[in-house]
C-alpha cells in the first residue's frame, strides 16, 4: 500500500511539473531527452501549431535537439486502404521492441473536409503498442498539406530522434500523392500490397514501384497464402524492369501475415542488412545531406508564401484580380504575375 501511495505521488508530481513547465523550452527539451512521452507530444504539437508564439519556441528547441538526431532507422510505409497498415505496424512495431528498439510512429490520418481533423484515429488502432513504454505514437491530420504529408513531419522525426527513438516509422495516407513527400525524408520505403484483390499491379503507379526498397504481400494467412505467393512473384518479375537502385540495394518481395506473426522477423532481417549496408558505403549520409538541402529549398519557399500572404496589400491585390481571372479577362499565370509584382 506505502508502495502505490508512493507511486501515486511521484505521478503527481510527474503532472505538476509538466503543467508548470509546459511551456519552457528548456524543460521540454530535458523532458524529451529523458524519454518523457507527455514531453516530446508537448514538442510536436509545437511544430505543428500555426500558433505565431509557438513559431521561436519550435525553433529554439529543434536547434537544440539536432545535435542528438539522425541515429534512428527512418522507414516510410504505404499501402492503400485496407492492406492492413496499422495491424502491420502495431506487430511490426512489438517485434522491434521484442528485439532492443524503441519505435515511434508517425501517422497520417486523413483529414475530414469539414473538420480538418484526423477521421480514422490510429491510436485507437493501434492499441497495444502506443501503450508500450517503449512506443511512441503520433496521429496526425493530414490537412490540406499536398499529398497528405504534415508539415511538420521532418520536425517530428528530429525530435523523436533526440528523444532516443531508435525506429521512425512514417505512415502514409496511401492516397498515391504522399510517397514522393515521404520517401524524401526516410531511408527506407516499404510498400504494401493486398493479395487476392484482382491485380496486383493495376493501379500502382510506377513510380511508387520505383522507390520501393521492400514490397510485403500482407495478410498471407489462411487461404490467402498461395494468393499472396501468387503476387510475390509477380512484383519480384515487375521489380525486374525497373532501373538499379541508386543506394546499390535490390527491393526484396516478401509475404508476411500480421495476425499470425508471419514474415516479421525475417523482414527485420532485410532491415539490418540494408542498413548495414547503406552505412557501410556512406549512402545513407549522403542521401541525408540531400533531403536536408532539400528541406531547407522547401522551408524558403513556404517561408516566402507566408510572408507573401502576411501582407494586407497581396491580398487586397489578390482579391481584386480574381474578377478578371472569373471574367477571363486575363489567365492564372498572368495574373499571378501581377500580383507577385505588384501591378494589379
Amino acid at each position: 500500500m506505502q508502495s502505490n501511495s508512493n507511486n501515486s505521488k511521484k505521478a503527481i508530481e510527474r503532472i505538476r511539473i509538466g503543467r508548470q513547465d509546459r511551456d519552457n523550452v528548456a524543460a521540454i527539451f530535458e523532458g524529451l531527452r529523458n524519454g518523457r512521452r507527455d514531453a516530446l507530444g508537448k514538442a510536436i504539437t509545437w511544430v505543428e501549431s500555426n500558433n505565431i508564439n509557438h513559431f521561436e519556441k519550435t525553433e529554439e528547441l529543434l536547434a537544440m535537439c539536432l545535435p542528438h538526431s539522425g541515429k534512428s532507422w527512418r522507414i516510410g510505409i504505404t499501402g492503400v486502404p485496407g492492406v492492413g497498415k496499422s495491424t502491420f505496424i502495431e506487430t511490426f512495431g512489438m517485434a522491434l521492441i521484442a528485439a532492443g528498439k524503441k519505435v515511434a510512429v508517425l501517422a497520417i490520418d486523413p483529414s475530414s473536409q469539414r473538420s480538418k481533423g484526423s477521421i480514422l484515429g490510429d491510436k485507437t488502432r493501434m492499441d497495444e503498442l502506443s501503450k508500450n513504454e517503449m512506443a511512441f505514437v503520433r496521429p496526425s491530420p493530414a490537412s490540406d498539406t499536398l499529398g497528405g504529408v504534415t508539415r511538420a513531419t521532418r520536425e517530428s522525426i528530429l525530435l523523436c530522434e533526440a528523444a532516443g527513438f531508435d525506429v521512425i516509422l512514417v505512415e502514409t495516407v496511401g492516397v498515391g500523392q504522399s510517397e514522393t513527400a515521404v520517401n524524401g525524408m526516410v531511408d527506407f520505403f516499404l510498400l504494401l500490397l493486398l493479395a487476392g484483390a484482382g491485380d496486383e499491379l493495376q493501379g500502382i503507379k510506377r513510380g511508387i514501384m520505383e522507390m520501393a526498397d521492400a514490397v510485403l504481400i500482407t495478410k498471407a494467412d489462411g487461404e490467402n497464402v498461395i494468393a499472396a505467393k501468387k503476387a510475390s512473384t509477380q512484383i519480384k518479375s515487375a521489380l525486374h524492369l525497373f532501373p538499379a537502385a541508386e543506394n546499390g540495394w535490390t527491393p526484396t518481395v516478401e509475404i508476411c501475415s500480421a495476425i499470425e506473426n508471419i514474415g516479421i522477423a525475417s523482414f527485420i532481417d532485410v532491415l539490418r542488412s540494408y542498413f548495414e549496408s547503406i552505412t557501410h558505403t556512406g549512402w545513407i549520409w549522403d542521401n541525408r545531406t540531400k533531403q536536408d538541402i532539400d528541406w531547407l529549398h522547401e522551408a524558403i519557399r513556404n517561408e516566402i508564401l507566408q510572408q507573401f500572404r502576411s501582407n494586407p496589400a497581396n491580398l487586397k491585390s489578390i482579391a481584386a484580380i480574381e474578377e478578371d481571372v472569373k471574367n477571363k479577362v486575363i489567365t492564372p499565370f498572368a495574373a499571378a504575375s501581377k500580383v507577385v509584382k505588384k501591378d494589379p
